[in-house]
């Protein structure tokens, strides 16, 4: 019978994961640095896709659950110009297929649909070492340890189970995004408000972007995208709020007062999130006991699809395992055959998207043929920016 599962991470991928074993009777264990499931924010909105989210969510037993918690109306989308014109307005129909859902509530489902202690929180890894015979020992930062013959890094960008089957590390892409909110926009933002539109909005530039979402309860939720060095960013102090707000706004001079106030006036401090990639089509060779799944295994720029992969990674991973109940190596052959194509195929989309978001020199005119489809790749959904704050 198939060994206890440890899995590194309490992300969307690894829940996902411990779910679908669950569900086939499989044991796990997840260890999560954070203290608690509320210890940090856990981002914005996630659009949940047909081919991807949605059946991990069906393997997980949970799809009903998914659809009790998806919002209306926010898979509009609208591209505007610098001075505020809508070039692009695609309101939601309901045809599109991927419904957006708070990342934090599919998260809370994910958790609520485990066995009580699965989530072991406040232990963060601080090494692996391979012990042979296909086993590993995981040492954390209280001193303790847990040994396992099958481990799964589902633990992000910055994988500590990596490096026991990769050399490749992130690298960062040269654009580096600024998070912001308004609260209650309709009524303390109204200009603000109706340039975002019902759901997504992209304002697309050369070297730089400003992109929105509407959450609930009137949240506009922004990612300010400029394409610096790391150093010039580290050249703002992002301790003062105010200061850190206009300089980036500065960067905007001549856009439409509506726009940059979504920089300008928002209700949280702005954050800063530096966008880092593995390689495209980074791969490894199986090594017994071991292996990886989402950001960990394939960090790529923002796209709407990360969440995505990561969730289909545990389901697929979580399946594998359930048919190969008594061959763990024939189960991590199987799903990392499946993986890799996969994965490599949805990195060079996402380096597309990526450009046309906030790198394209013909700026917004590739982004809107993406959505119009005149343009390759299929457009995704791109109103899930709030999937950055969890991985990256």
């Amino acid at each position: 019978m198939t060994t206890h599962v440890t899995i590194i991470g309490a992300g969307l991928g690894g829940l996902t994961l411990a779910r679908v074993l669950h569900v086939h009777g499989i044991p796990a264990t997840v260890y999560e640095a954070e203290a608690s499931p509320t210890a940090r924010a856990q981002g914005g909105m996630l659009d949940i896709h047909a081919d991807t989210g949605q059946p991990a969510l069906r393997a997980a037993g949970l799809i009903d659950g998914f659809r009790g918690l998806v919002l209306e109306g926010r898979e509009a989308t609208r591209v505007l110009d610098r001075d505020g014109t809508v070039l692009f307005d695609e309101p939601d129909d309901g045809s599109r297929g991927r419904p957006e859902v708070q990342r934090g509530e599919l998260r809370r489902l994910l958790l609520d649909a485990l066995p009580e202690g699965t989530v072991r929180w406040g232990r963060k890894v601080s090494g692996v070492r391979a012990l042979g015979g296909s086993r590993h020992e995981v040492t954390f930062a209280d001193g303790g340890t847990v040994v396992t013959g099958l481990l799964v890094g589902a633990d992000g960008a910055w994988s500590r189970v990596r490096p026991l089957l990769s050399d490749a590390a992130p690298e960062y892409v040269g654009t580096s995004f600024i998070e912001t909110y308004l609260f209650d926009s309709d009524a303390g933002h109204p200009a603000s408000a109706k340039a975002v539109g019902s759901g997504s909005l992209f304002v697309p530039a050369w070297g730089k972007s400003i992109s929105a979402h509407r959450e609930s309860g009137g949240t506009l939720h922004t990612y300010t995208a400029l394409t610096r060095p790391q150093e010039w960013f580290a050249g703002i102090d992002f301790t003062d709020a105010a200061v850190a707000a206009a300089r980036i706004a500065q960067e905007f001079d001549g856009w439409a007062p509506e726009l940059t106030a979504l920089i300008t006036d928002g209700g949280t401090a702005p954050v800063l999130r530096p966008i880092h990639s593995l390689p495209t089509g980074h791969r490894w060779e199986r090594v017994p006991g071991v292996t990886l799944l989402g950001d960990a295994a394939h960090l790529m720029p923002p796209s709407g699809e990360g969440a995505n992969l990561a969730m289909l990674d545990g389901a697929e991973l979580g399946t594998a395992i359930a048919a190969h109940p008594d061959d763990v190596e024939a189960a991590l052959r199987a799903y990392e055959q499946a993986l890799f194509p996969r994965s490599t195929a949805a990195a060079h989309d996402a380096v597309e998207i990526f450009r046309l978001c906030c790198l394209d020199e013909d700026a917004p005119q590739g982004l809107i043929g993406l959505f119009t489809g005149d343009e390759q790749p299929p457009a995704p959904a791109l109103g899930a920016t709030g999937g950055l704050t969890g991985s990256r």
